[in-house]
């Protein structure tokens, strides 16, 4: 068996404030990002990590602007590899907040992950993180639309022979990654624990930076201090050299 990771583009969002991704750092500046869905493959079936934003919502309740071509649809995406959505058995979501679980409904036949904590908090954010989870009037959240196929997990644990589920609470409650032990090395999907690779490589004043969106700061550093302890290579989640690199081995 060898594990591959691909790293899709499912769209792409502009003029981020800076410091929503590197805590307190970058005032005054913006940067565009890429929106990430992950395709693990080399087991018995693909993995799918994070389904994306609906895009036709992103500026009107998010006033966020985010393109999506129609090759970065994630059913569209994914057929790039040869793959099509209802071959997917397992879908992943790194935390459910609107830019990673959108999508969930295009994998019909896929059981999605979550952590329990996560869906629990979910249902009923506090009101600063009501947005981010779709929770808003005349709103229903994206992720809903596939609800009935949720799994809770809790904690880490063997989601197939070579992939685990890590518990990396901080930027939510039940935020999680995905390691990922390939032919070479060991891979997390870090989710939102880490955006950018500036986030996890750190600066003169700290050797990580936490994201500038955050339930628990504190558990925040647990979760990096947490990755440093598995001596594997970070993959983030919405870093352009990412994409760039594509495939992880």
């Amino acid at each position: 068996m060898t594990l591959s990771i691909t790293a899709l583009s499912v769209g792409r969002a502009f003029d981020l404030p800076m410091p929503c991704l590197t805590y307190m750092r970058g005032w005054g500046k913006t940067i565009d990002i890429p929106l990430i869905m992950f395709v693990i493959q080399g087991g018995d079936a693909p993995i799918i990590v994070d389904t994306g934003a609906d895009a036709t919502r992103a500026w009107e309740v998010h006033r966020i602007r985010v393109e999506q071509t129609v090759d970065e649809q994630p059913d569209v995406a994914l057929r790039s590899l040869g793959l099509e959505p209802d071959q997917v058995p397992i879908v992943v979501n790194t935390h459910l907040h609107w830019d990673h679980s959108s999508n969930n409904h295009l994998f019909p036949k896929a059981r999605i992950i979550v952590q329990r904590r996560e869906l629990d908090f979910a249902r009923n954010p506090v009101t600063w993180h009501r947005g981010l989870f779709d929770v808003l009037p005349g709103l229903s959240p994206a992720w809903q639309r596939a609800e009935e196929r949720l799994s809770p997990v809790e904690g880490d644990s063997e989601l197939a022979p070579g992939v685990t589920l890590v518990a990396l609470p901080g930027h939510t409650p039940g935020s999680q990654g995905v390691l990922v032990e390939t032919a070479k090395s060991r891979h997390l999907i870090a989710g939102d624990c880490v955006y950018l690779y500036d986030n996890w490589q750190g600066d003169d004043e700290a050797d990580h930076i936490p994201p500038g969106y955050y339930t628990d700061l504190i558990a925040h550093q647990e979760s990096l201090l947490k990755i440093e302890s598995l001596a594997c290579k970070v993959i983030p989640s919405h870093d352009a050299r990412v994409v760039a690199q594509r495939t992880f081995e």
